[in-house]
């Protein structure tokens, strides 16, 4: 056993630089009780039993012997799961830090990739003790400590996601704990030479499917069932056939159907997204509720009598409904199930035997179809599981084992199922002792010190009497179960009372030995086993009947012939084609050659070990049951391990952390040590004078045998610690004394300083202030009188300016007044004139205007005149028709308006104009509305007239994209207004595609680069996609190479999503030979023209189908992949990104709108 030391830090200052001692501590240190149960003293049960109490009232539930953990249910949150406790915990020694589970997966995880040792967690307990979450615990930290980044973080999601699933389908609530696991499970997580995980592979063991048909008093079925009925939407109950109400299925046990603490409706949903996460398609997730269904039905049907003819009795189906339904979920004929419950077919080599199977037969023929169905089913999740999580790279991998399995388990009335789980126990607590001792053997040899033989008690003489193929309780067992004649559990028995009568760990009442015949507490149909934990009652009932583990043929060829796509690989066997007469093998047989399996599989691994431990019955915090805890140690064999590893000494660590720690007891040694750690550790003892007999050198470690030495040196460390702290106290107060008066002092010194400075530049800048105003003063005087003398001179130049312009403006007025007495006489003479030509005009005009008066009133009367003539000679025709003139001229009039108005107001000629004038009366409804009709058809016409065939053919593609896509496709609004241009690439004019525009000898109808999805990782290269009329073609972008010539009538469908992303998938038919590599998943910014006008050239060769989802299959090579498309949000980027899920799981990301 190894002590670490956890490293601190203590500032010290001494002129100015901050040095550092470090100090270290284990978990030696303010240590509640023992931290590692090597080191109690005095050893015996009671103080065993009383440490662990005491640290569990402390919530002190990790203890250590040696290397193994000790862990403690607390029945209560904790907070030392944080994320701040794995960074603590992270890359430290074993003993570093106090007893923790991240200890030894960081112990185990390291080992594992530094030296490249594969490692095994050994996890357990019995059921409640915590082993389902402590191998929770070391997983979270594993993944938590690896390597980061987007695959290594996919894997770990995976493995961590698929604890709920298994957790759904094979946990159970049970008396002692709420989430049981009923099955063994071993997990190997393989990573890379970096150490990051890169897959898994799980294995079950033994589920507890009796726990299917029956539940005992007070427990569960399994989870499963529950979060079906509670989570699942109505839709989803409804295709299923089920109700939400637990009382109407038989197999479900009501006093305990709601748990507290336990929402089965969330676990539901959590468990739908870790399947999601594992890589589950939607298909494969509703096949298995549809059999989880199926077994809920199956538990309602009920059977009764018929008597034949013959006097042999027949079983019958009482209600038919729920057998109808099964029959729907499994798509299987009624009436081949029906015969399959009523009839059993035996068969020989060359005859078959059908026999009537009577009420109690019939019931047992359901409970063993139900029980089969759903270990099957549980096998092929575990399966598929593997599948998704399994390491793609096939380099040689890194393995690190954790085994999650029922402890020892001793009840009230122990069957076969507690049989094997204690056969099991019992190689595992051989495979611990052997792996134990081992450890220790090398470790002494390591550090050449001498070995002595450790006297234990070996198990290999119980598991000899289990697993012995001769005279073993199973190979009897067996023998009993394929032995002809009248089988049953009384005779088997007698065989056991027969051939084990003398073993000294086998009691029966039947036996030869006569000492167990007036034992009353062993009843005659029992038999009991002393195992390594304590003796354990069996009882022989039921023993045959679940070796057997019998399922009748007809059942298995009546499954076999559901269309269900599950059920042909869960029931092989029914397969009339292979027909196999062989007995299958027991669940005896199975079991001890899967168990032999993981023993070998974990002697190839380091073991390391975590014992759990339940504190109460109760499932209650705070609750310390001695007689329990005493019971789980006895048959967990913790004082056995605390013996052997004592066995020896019970102390060792390395020279260099021993000297580091104790270094301060020594003046030789205090405060370092020059010379090597080994010299040093001898010192020390030498001088502490501890007796030698007390310890042994090891090459690399000191070994101490009494932990009373151990305790003896860490009492001096702590004396030694409290003088040390008081010294440094005194150093420090004295340090921090002087470095404030030294501080002050030269603070001091600092301040006069800059006041000196500061009255000198005060006086500087007064003097200076001074000077400069003195200087003002002289330049503006100077200034000033300059100033005066150039005034001066400036007046007298403009006193000479002034009398010369007077002078010359008096006589420039002068000669204008002469100017203008001149004009305003030739202006008298002109407006004289201007008045007498103006008067007359005026009279000739008033002469012309009265002529003009008397010619228009001659023209007056004479109008008149003929006027009134006219109306007197017509005067009696217009008063006969005078209402039908005046109307027909009224409605004239009102036509000529409308139409006059109408071409006023006519819309414009676009076609999409929508506008017509107003109708301006209501009788002209029928030739308002019939010449808006043709006034548009007549519109249209002349807009069609414009168009060329170029633009005639766009139109018509347009056309063709909206009845395809409209409403369909959100990317569709968006292409409306992009022209379609067909040879976006200019393949006949650019020089770089001449030997592409050489291959291609069609007309080319479209020429774009495309991205080619990569099913591998999702990401995409660029092609260049060339379609003629016969085909299209796929090219390398920079090369021009032709990488894909694909025939258009190959091609069957196109397959697009209904989000705004450019991916499509062309789909070829099945046989062709371009079908050979698979389908093709592009990409493309032109998406609506590239369908578009394939649909137009495909239809011309064959049926061509568009299908529109969000979810769609693609052939690649022999495998189908689906392409899932989902929205995300805006963080995601602005275009849609690919990603591989899964090896059958695509997912595009396309960005909300």
């Amino acid at each position: 056993m190894g002590s670490g030391l956890k490293e601190g830090v203590i500032c010290t200052h001494k002129g100015g630089i901050m040095s550092k001692m470090e100090v270290k501590t284990s978990l030696l240190d303010n240590m509640i009780g023992v931290g590692d149960m090597v080191l109690l003293e005095p050893l015996t049960e009671d103080s065993f039993i009383d440490n662990l109490r005491k640290r569990f009232d402390h919530n002190e539930i990790y203890t250590y012997i040696g290397s193994v953990v000790i862990s403690m249910n607390p029945y209560k949150h904790l907070s030392i799961y944080t994320a701040d406790k794995v960074e603590e915990y992270r890359n430290r020694n074993f003993y570093e830090l106090s007893p923790h589970i991240y200890a030894l997966a960081d112990m185990a995880y390291r080992s594992l990739r530094d030296q490249d040792k594969d490692q095994c967690i050994l996890i357990t307990g019995e059921s409640g003790a915590g082993k389902t979450e402590a191998s929770k615990l070391v997983m979270s930290y594993v993944a938590a400590v690896c390597g980061k980044g987007q695959e290594v973080n996919k894997v770990k999601e995976q493995l961590l996601q698929s604890n709920p699933v298994l957790e759904a389908f094979g946990n159970a609530k049970t008396v002692r704990n709420d989430n049981s696991s009923r099955f063994g499970k071993y997990m190997d997580i393989e990573f890379d030479f970096k150490g990051d995980p890169i897959g898994g592979v799980i294995s079950n063991y033994l589920l507890e499917k009796s726990r299917v048909v029956k539940q005992p008093r007070g427990e569960r079925n399994f989870h499963v069932f529950y979060q079906l009925l509670s989570g699942a939407s109505e839709d989803t109950l409804k295709k299923l056939k089920l109700d939400r109400d637990f009382s109407k299925y038989n197999y479900l046990s009501l006093d305990s159907a709601t748990v507290n603490g336990l929402d089965d409706a969330a676990n539901f949903r959590t468990v739908r997204n870790a399947m999601q996460i594992v890589g589950f398609m939607e298909d494969e997730v509703l096949s298995v509720l549809e059999l989880v269904a199926a077994v809920l039905k199956l538990g309602n049907i009920e059977f009764k009598p018929e008597s034949r003819v013959n006097g042999f009795d027949e079983s019958r189906v009482k209600d038919k409904n729920d057998l109808k339904e099964m029959c729907e979920l499994l798509g299987i004929e009624q009436a081949v199930l029906e015969r399959a419950f009523s009839f059993r077919t035996v068969e020989a080599k060359l005859e078959k035997v059908s026999t009537t199977l009577n009420v109690a037969q019939a019931y047992y023929a359901r409970d063993a179809l139900a029980k089969n169905l759903y270990s099957r089913l549980f096998s092929w999740l575990v399966n598929r599981i593997n599948e998704s999580i399994k390491a793609q790279t096939k380099t040689r991998k890194k393995v690190m084992g954790v085994l999650d399995i029922y402890g020892f388990e001793i009840f009230e009335d122990n069957s076969f199922e507690q049989f094997i789980i204690n056969y099991c126990n019992e190689k595992l607590q051989q495979i611990f002792i052997e792996l134990t001792l081992r450890e220790e053997q090398e470790e002494y040899v390591r550090e050449g010190i001498e070995w002595t033989n450790i006297e234990y008690f070996n198990n290999a003489i119980i598991c000899d009497l289990i697993e012995n193929n001769q005279n073993g309780i199973l190979a009897m067992l067996d023998e009993e179960c394929l032995r002809p004649g009248t089988v049953t559990d009384d005779t088997f028995l007698d065989k056991l009372n027969t051939i084990c009568a003398e073993h000294q760990h086998f009691e029966s009442r039947q036996s030869k030995n006569s000492k167990f015949l007036t034992d009353h507490s062993l009843p005659h149909n029992c038999f009991r086993i002393q195992h390594y934990a304590g003796k354990v009652l069996y009882r022989v009932e039921g023993f045959v009947d679940k070796n057997n583990d019998l399922l009748y043929r007809d059942l298995s060829q009546a499954m076999y012939k559901a269309n269900h796509s599950l059920m042909k690989l869960l029931f092989p066997e029914g397969n009339p084609a292979k027909v196999n007469l062989k007995r299958p093998p027991t669940a005896g047989f199975q079991f001890r050659a899967s168990v032999g399996t993981l023993m070998r599989n974990l002697q190839t691994k380091n073991p390391n070990y975590i014992r759990c431990i339940k504190p109460n019955d109760k499932k209650a915090a705070h609750i310390f049951t001695d007689s329990l805890v005493c019971h789980q140690a006895r048959y967990l064999g913790l004082m056995e391990n605390v013996r052997v590893r004592r066995a020896g000494y019970a102390f060792r660590q390395a020279y260099e952390p021993c000297l580091e720690r104790y270094k301060m007891l020594c003046k030789q040694t205090w405060p370092h040590w020059k010379g090597p750690a080994r010299e040093g550790v001898e010192v020390l003892l030498t001088d502490l004078q501890v007796a030698p007999e007390e310890y042994s050198y090891g090459r690399s470690k000191i070994f101490i045998r009494n932990p009373r030495t151990l305790f003896f040196l860490e009492e001096k460390r702590r004396q030694c610690l409290e003088d040390l702290a008081t010294l440094i106290q005194k150093i420090y107060r004295g340090w921090k004394c002087r470095t404030h008066f030294l501080l002050l002092k030269k603070s001091q010194v600092v301040v006069a300083a800059w006041y000196r400075r500061y009255a000198q530049q005060k006086k500087y800048q007064k003097i200076k202030s001074a000077t400069v105003v003195m200087q003002s003063f002289i330049r503006g005087w100077k200034a000033r009188k300059i100033l005066r003398e150039l005034k001066y001179q400036k007046r007298c130049k403009e006193a000479v300016t002034t009398i010369a312009a007077y002078w010359h403006g008096t006589q420039a007025r002068r000669e204008l007044r002469r100017l203008k007495e001149e004009a305003r006489n030739k202006h008298a003479v002109t407006v004289i004139w201007a008045a007498w030509l103006g008067t007359k005009a005026r009279r000739e005009l008033k002469r012309l205007k009265e002529e003009a008066r008397r010619k228009h009133a001659v023209a007056v009367i004479w109008a008149y005149w003929l006027g009134l003539k006219v109306r007197r000679e017509y005067r009696k025709f217009f008063r006969a028709n005078a209402g039908r003139k005046i109307y027909e001229f009224t409605v004239q009039r009102i036509m000529q308006k409308y139409f006059l108005g109408l071409k006023n107001t006519m819309p414009s000629m676009s076609p999409i104009d929508k506008t017509w004038p107003v109708r301006p009366y209501q009788f002209l409804e029928g030739a308002h509305t019939e010449l808006r009709r043709i006034f548009h058809l007549w519109r249209c016409k002349k807009y069609r007239g414009q168009f060329t065939a170029e633009k005639k053919a766009i139109y018509e593609e347009k056309l063709e994209a909206s009845e395809i896509f409209k409403d369909k496709k959100a990317l569709y609004p968006s292409s409306v207004s992009q022209p379609f241009k067909g040879d976006y690439l200019e393949i006949n004019k650019n020089p770089k595609y001449q030997k592409l525009n050489s291959v291609v000898e069609e007309k080319i109808l479209l020429a774009d680069v495309v991205n080619k999805i990569n099913r591998a990782n999702g990401k995409g290269a660029p092609r260049i996609f060339v379609l003629t009329k016969n085909s299209f073609v796929l090219a390398d972008q920079k090369t021009g190479q032709v990488k894909s010539s694909v025939p258009l009538p190959d091609v069957c469908s196109v397959s697009v999503s209904t989000q705004t992303d450019g991916f499509f998938a062309l789909k070829l038919k099945e046989g062709t030979a371009a079908a050979a590599k698979g389908d093709f998943l592009l990409s493309s910014d032109h998406l609506i023209e590239i369908i578009t006008k394939l649909h137009r050239t495909g239809v011309n060769h064959d049926q061509f189908n568009i299908d529109i989802s969000d979810e769609f299959l693609v052939q690649f090579k022999q495998d189908k992949v689906c392409v899932k498309f989902i929205q995300a949000g805006p963080k995601n980027g602005s275009s849609a990104a690919c990603k591989r899920k899964n090896n059958r799981l695509l997912e595009v990301c396309v960005p909300s709108p």
